[in-house]
C-alpha cells in the first residue's frame, strides 16, 4: 500500500484521489483522466456513457429496498488548473502530481494539488465502489474542461440525466451549503504590433514581479491580493518617462480565472542608467510591499539580463501600458442583498506578447446578468479607446438561489443530525457548473458542498484531511437520507 495512503481515512476515497493525481489532467488535456474514470466505473459493473464533448455519465442501481427513491446525481469536474512555482521542474502533460502530507493537510510539491476538483471525483468514485451505503438510484456526471470555459457542462445535452437532485461536489469550505453562483464571460483584447530596432547601445533586461499569492479569481477577488500584471504596468508607467526604455514584450498570468502571481517585461535600457533604474525599482518595491501589507506580503521585483534586439514602436508600447492601467481589475460591486458577497468583478488574468501581436485576457463575473454585460461593454470601450480590438467569449449563466428547495432542507437537516449544527446557506461569486446544468434541467434541485481547501488555482493549494473525512460522512448520510 502507498505509504501516504496508509495515513489517510477513508482509504477508498483517498486511494481514488491519489490514483487520479498520477494522471495529467490540465484543462483540455484531461482525456486520459476521463478515460480512467470510465474504466473504473465499468470495472465496478456500472453503466457508463460518454457524450459528444467527452463528459462521463455513470449509473449505479439502487440498493435493495430503495429502488423507488429519487435519483441523485453526483457531479464533479475531472480537469484541474495547472500552476507551478517558478523553478519547479514539472511537466503537467506527463508528470504526476507529487502529493505530500503536512500534518492535517495535503499539499503538492511546487504545483497545484488538484483537490479542485479531484476531491469531488474521488468522492463520486468511492460511492460507486461502496457496497455499504444504502442509496437510491445514482447518476454520476464527471465533466471535462470546467476551468477554462465550462465546456463539459455547456455541451451537456438535455435529457441525458434523469436525477431529481444534483449534488455538486466542487465547493471549498466545510460548514457551508452553496445554493447559487455568479455567471461570467471572457474578454479577449488584442493589438497588432509594429517592431523596430532596439536603440543603439541599449541592453536587454527582464523585469520580474513575483512572489504574490494569486488565487481563485472568484473566491479570492475581494482578498486585497496583488495582481502582478497591474503592478508591473504601474511600475513601467511610472519609470518610462525618466528612463525612456524600449519595451519588447510583457507576459504575465497563466489562467484567466487565476489572479496573476507573476509577470515580466523585457526592456531595452541604456546601460548607463542601469544603477539608477535598479534604485528606482527598489523604491517602487518598497512602496508596493507597504501598499499590499499583510494581504500579500511576498511581493518581490527582480531585474535580470535578457536578450532582445527589437522593441515595440513607441505608439504600441505607450498604448499597451496605458491600457493595462485603465482596464478594471478587482471588485466592481458588492451584493446589496447578501452581506459579504461580491456581486460583480473582473480579473485581468493573462497577458501574452507574440512577435506581431499582444493579447490581454479578462474574466468578468456577476450574479446580475445586466451588471456583467455593462462591465464587459465598459471594458470593450476602454480597449477601443486604446486602439485595441476586443471580443467577448465563453459566457455562462449564474445559478439562482432557491433556499426553500427540498434538497436544501434534506442536506441541512442531515448535517444537523451528524454534527449538531446547521449549515450556513450561501451563494458564491465563483462560477459553478450548476448554472449551465440548471439551465438545461430546470426542474432539478441542486446544492454544492465540499471540504476545507485553500489557495486553489495556486501552488499553495492545500486541503484538510479531517475536513475531507467530514465531507465524506455528510455525502454518505445525504445519500442514505434521500
Amino acid at each position: 500500500m502507498n505509504a501516504l495512503l496508509e495515513t489517510l481515512e477513508p482509504k477508498t476515497f483517498w486511494s481514488y484521489f491519489l490514483e487520479l493525481s498520477k494522471i495529467p489532467r490540465g484543462s483540455k488535456n484531461e482525456a486520459a483522466a476521463a478515460d480512467w474514470v470510465a474504466d473504473q466505473a465499468k470495472a465496478l459493473g456500472c453503466e457508463v456513457e460518454r457524450d459528444a464533448v467527452g463528459n462521463v455519465i455513470i449509473r449505479k442501481k439502487a440498493t435493495p429496498g430503495k429502488e423507488g427513491h429519487p435519483t441523485v446525481c453526483l457531479q464533479a469536474h475531472v480537469d484541474m488548473v495547472c500552476e507551478k512555482n517558478e523553478g519547479t521542474d514539472h511537466d503537467f502533460t506527463r508528470d504526476p502530481i507529487q502529493v505530500w502530507r503536512d500534518g492535517d493537510l495535503l499539499r503538492a510539491k511546487g504545483t497545484t494539488l488538484g483537490a479542485d476538483n479531484g476531491i469531488g471525483v474521488a468522492a463520486a468514485m468511492a460511492v460507486l465502489s461502496s457496497e455499504e451505503i444504502a442509496h437510491g438510484p445514482i447518476e454520476v456526471l464527471i465533466t471535462i474542461d470546467e476551468e477554462t470555459g465550462l465546456t463539459g457542462a455547456n455541451g451537456l445535452q438535455p435529457g441525458r440525466l434523469q436525477a431529481k437532485f444534483l449534488l455538486n461536489l466542487d465547493s471549498e469550505e466545510e460548514g457551508f451549503l452553496t445554493i447559487g453562483c455568479a455567471g461570467g464571460e471572457d474578454t479577449i483584447a488584442t493589438r497588432k504590433l509594429t517592431r523596430v530596432a532596439a536603440p543603439a547601445g541599449s541592453r536587454a533586461f527582464r523585469l520580474k514581479v513575483f512572489g504574490l499569492k494569486g488565487g481563485h479569481s472568484g473566491i479570492d477577488i475581494n482578498g486585497h491580493r496583488g495582481n502582478a500584471i497591474r503592478i508591473l504596468a504601474q511600475v513601467l508607467g511610472a519609470l518610462n518617462p525618466a528612463f525612456g526604455f524600449g519595451l519588447a514584450g510583457i507576459k504575465g498570468g497563466n489562467k484567466r480565472n487565476a489572479i496573476p502571481r507573476e509577470a515580466s517585461a523585457t526592456l531595452l535600457l541604456d546601460p548607463a542608467k542601469e544603477a539608477a533604474f535598479r534604485e528606482a525599482l527598489a523604491t517602487h518595491e518598497a512602496h508596493w510591499r507597504a501598499a499590499l501589507g499583510a494581504h500579500d506580503p511576498g511581493l518581490h521585483f527582480a531585474l535580470e539580463t535578457s536578450e532582445a534586439n527589437q522593441v515595440m514602436s513607441e505608439a504600441d508600447a505607450t498604448a499597451l501600458m496605458r491600457l493595462l492601467l485603465a482596464l478594471p481589475h478587482g471588485v466592481e460591486a458588492m451584493s446589496p442583498d447578501i452581506p459579504g458577497l461580491v456581486q460583480t468583478s473582473t480579473n485581468m488574468g493573462v497577458i501574452d506578447t507574440r512577435e506581431d501581436e499582444v493579447e490581454v485576457n479578462l474574466l468578468t463575473r456577476s450574479s446580475i446578468n445586466a451588471s456583467r454585460t455593462a462591465l464587459s461593454e465598459r471594458i470593450a470601450a476602454t480597449c477601443a479607446l486604446g486602439g485595441f480590438e476586443s471580443y467577448v467569449t465563453g459566457g455562462y449563466p449564474g445559478w439562482k438561489p432557491e433556499p426553500k428547495a427540498s434538497l436544501v432542507q434534506i442536506v441541512n437537516d442531515t448535517n444537523q443530525k451528524l454534527f449538531g449544527k446547521p449549515l450556513e446557506i450561501m451563494a458564491i461569486h465563483a462560477g459553478l457548473e450548476c448554472g449551465l446544468i440548471g439551465e438545461k434541467y430546470t426542474s432539478m434541485e441542486m446544492v454544492s458542498f465540499g471540504p476545507n481547501m485553500w489557495d486553489v488555482h495556486t501552488p499553495d493549494e492545500h486541503v484538510s484531511v479531517p475536513s475531507a473525512a467530514n465531507f465524506w460522512k455528510l455525502l454518505v448520510a445525504v445519500l442514505e437520507a434521500v
